[in-house]
């Protein structure tokens, strides 16, 4: 399972069953769980832990240091769920000290040619990073997030579930649970409908999130008094209760 090419340092812990690829690099303090494939030519740096049955492919630079230059050979870490898939020339970072020193991926992923995520990136599960999507430093992505190809995200930007990008955005707010966002700079579009049926919402889900975007985005109500409005309105519906966590914990203000 293991080419003869491929250059494993003996401090690298490989589970079992595990295929590594012709000229491939895993370096120290690399962890990688049961019955994950590694293509050729891969580098994997450490410290960082990778679960089970992912699959990552040719080329791809998994756990180098951050590029920030804050950054000064403290300790950090990479870590990767399960089941993801990591296609040709990804780049994922380390965290940094000043991010909680931990770059962190979850679970059933899919990560097309090309994408980057940066130093302190979280990124849930069941996300979808379309060719070239790129993510700076300290940015959340929540799960069910499509990023169009070639999106770009702002360092400390927050996108919120089951939100989409249109290729080619450029993301300088934070992006609410479920809106679809495009353009540079990305502005909303309405929700996502489609993603939304595909998971299995019924019609008066949709209808309910469709009415709080309305709310946020249609009413002219100041921010403030939007968030006020929803919770009054809807504040025993869950779609709308994730709206309202994310618009309290947002950091920057929605994309309007």
């Amino acid at each position: 399972m293991i080419h003869p090419t491929a250059v494993i340092d003996p401090a690298a812990r490989l589970g079992t069953n595990v295929s590594v690829g012709a000229y491939t690099v895993i370096g120290a303090g690399v962890e990688i769980g049961d019955d994950t494939w590694i293509g050729p030519h891969v580098v994997i740096e450490g410290p960082t832990r990778i679960g089970r049955e992912n699959r990552i492919w040719q080329f791809a630079s998994v756990g180098a240091a951050p590029q920030d230059k804050k950054f000064h050979g403290e300790q950090s870490v990479l870590e990767i769920g399960d089941r993801n898939v990591i296609r040709e020339f990804v780049t994922f970072n380390r965290g940094t000290a000043d991010g909680g020193g931990v770059t962190r991926i979850g679970n059933d992923n899919w990560l097309m040619a090309y994408v980057h995520l940066a130093h302190d990136c979280i990124v849930g599960n069941n996300v979808i990073f379309a060719n070239a999507a790129s993510l700076a430093g300290h940015v959340t992505v929540d799960d069910w997030v499509i990023l169009g190809g070639f999106t770009l995200v702002h360092q400390f930007c927050q996108v919120g579930a089951h939100a989409f990008t249109s290729m080619g955005s450029i993301i300088n707010r934070d992006v609410p649970p479920y809106v679809t966002v495009a353009g540079s700079f990305a502005e909303p579009k309405g929700i996502n409908s489609e993603g939304l049926k595909r998971r299995g919402f019924d019609s008066d889900r949709i209808l309910s999130i469709r009415r709080a975007y309305k709310t946020l985005y249609k009413s002219g109500l100041p921010l403030a008094e939007a968030r006020e409005e929803l919770a009054r309105a809807s504040s025993d519906a869950p779609d709308v209760k994730l709206m309202l966590d994310f618009i309290d914990r947002s950091q920057r203000s929605l994309v309007r």
